[in-house]
C-alpha cells in the first residue's frame, strides 16, 4: 500500500486526496492516508453496501479495488457506485471471472490457441493421483494450485527429490516445496476439496507485465523481472522488456476486452521462455517500480476514468526496486509517533 499511495500523490499534476479501508483496526493504517475506515472482510455479504456508504459520506470519486476477493465483491454492483458519483476501477465482468480462475483461465487460452502448459483439474484425492502419474510425477516436479486462490494461498510445489532436510535446515519455512506423500496427507485430511489445478513446476524467474487498457485496446505495458519474491510479492525487480510476454500480454487484452489496470504473471521454463501462470484483473503490488521508471499507471487509471488526455511515456528499463523495512510507530492510543519525536521519547 505505501508504494500505490505515493503512485497517487507524486503525480505531478493534482492534489488526490485518499481515503482507506482494511480489515485491521491497526492504528498505522491510518497514517498512510486522508481518511480511514475499519470493515469487514471482503467475502462477507455486507462488504460493498458498507464501502458504498464510505464512498457516498467521502465524495469519493473513484474507488480501487485492490485485492481478487474484493473486486469479486463489487463486480455486480459498479452501477449502484456510480449512481452515488463513484466510478470503480475494474473491467467488464466476463474477464474478472475468468481471470479470477486458474482453470477457466487456462481453457480459455487453450481454445483460443496460445501456448499453456500441460494442466490437469483436481476435484478429489483419485484426480490428484491420476494428475501426477499423468504429467510425469516423480522424474518431474509439479504445481498444485487452488483456482480461486491469491497471494500464494493454495499453492504447493511438488518435489521428492528436493531434501527434506535442505528445507527444514537451509529454507526459511515459508518454502511452497512439499512431498508427494505430505501433499497426498493434506488432501484426504478434509471430505470436500475447492478445486485445482495441477500442472508441471516451472522452474525460473517470476516475470510480470503491468497493463493499462482501454476495452480491449494496450495503452502502456510494462514488463518487470521479479529476482527475489516473497509470498507472491515481488522483494526485489527490475523493468524488463519481454517481447513474447508483451505479445501475449497484448493478445489476452484484445480476446478478454480488458479495461483498466491488470497484472500478467508469467513464470519461466528451464529454457528460460515465459509462460503466463495468472492474470490480476487489478493493480499489482509492486507497480510502484513501474511509476518509477516513468509510466505511473496507477495516476494515469484516474487520468483515462476522468475523460482526460493520456500523455507518451518512455520507460526507463533497468530501473530496480529493492524492498526493505520501513517502521510506524503508534501510542497508546493509536497517534502516530514521528521520526523526529523518537530523540525526544529517548531522552526522557
Amino acid at each position: 500500500m505505501p508504494g500505490l499511495v505515493e503512485c497517487f500523490r507524486a503525480n505531478g499534476e493534482r492534489n488526490i486526496r485518499i481515503v482507506g479501508i482494511d480489515m485491521s483496526p491497526d492504528p498505522t493504517c491510518r497514517f498512510m492516508v486522508d481518511a480511514f475506515y475499519e470493515v469487514p472482510p471482503a467475502t462477507d455479504p455486507a462488504y460493498w453496501s458498507i464501502v458504498l456508504e464510505i464512498c457516498q459520506r467521502e465524495e469519493v470519486d473513484i474507488y480501487f479495488p485492490n485485492i481478487s476477493a474484493e473486486v469479486d465483491a463489487l463486480i455486480d454492483h459498479r452501477a449502484t457506485f456510480e449512481e452515488v458519483g463513484t466510478l470503480i476501477s475494474m473491467s467488464n465482468p466476463k474477464s474478472i471471472k475468468i481471470a479470477n480462475n486458474k482453470l477457466s483461465m487456462y481453457r480459455m487460452l487453450k481454445e483460443a490457441g496460445m501456448p499453456v502448459p500441460e494442466f490437469i483439474e483436481v476435484n478429489t484425492v483419485d484426480d490428484f493421483k491420476y494428475g501426477c502419474k499423468e504429467l510425469g510425477f516423480p522424474e518431474r516436479a509439479l504445481c498444485l494450485k487452488i483456482v480461486g486462490g491469491s497471494g500464494s494461498r493454495g499453492v504447493r510445489v511438488i518435489d521428492n527429490k528436493k531434501s527434506r532436510y535442505t528445507l527444514f535446515a537451509y529454507e526459511k519455512p515459508n518454502s511452497l516445496v512439499t512431498s508427494f506423500e505430505e501433499m497426498l496427507s493434506i488432501l484426504e485430511s478434509t471430505e470436500r476439496l475447492d478445486t485445482m489445478l495441477l500442472m508441471p513446476f516451472l522452474p525460473g524467474n517470476e516475470y510480470t507485465v503491468d497493463v493499462l487498457a482501454d476495452h480491449g485496446s494496450l495503452l502502456y505495458q510494462v514488463g518487470r523481472e521479479n529476482l527475489v519474491s516473497l509470498m507472491s510479492i515481488a522483494q526485489e525487480s527490475v523493468l524488463s522488456k519481454d517481447e513474447h510476454a508483451y505479445e501475449v500480454s497484448q493478445k489476452v487484452v484484445e480476446l478478454l476486452q480488458f479495461d483498466g489496470n491488470v497484472g500478467f504473471d508469467f513464470m519461466r521454463d528451464a529454457e528460460g521462455t515465459a509462460v503466463l501462470t495468472d492474470i490480476n484483473p487489478r493493480i499489482t503490488a509492486t507497480v510502484s517500480v513501474i511509476a518509477a521508471g516513468g509510466v505511473n499507471l496507477p495516476y494515469l487509471r484516474v487520468k483515462q476514468l476522468l475523460g482526460e488526455p493520456l500523455p507518451e511515456r518512455e520507460v526507463a528499463y533497468g530501473t530496480r526496486l529493492k524492498r526493505r523495512y520501513h517502521e510506524l510507530f503508534s501510542d497508546p492510543k493509536g497517534n502516530e509517533i514521528l521520526i523526529e519525536e523518537l530523540s525526544v521519547r529517548s531522552k526522557l
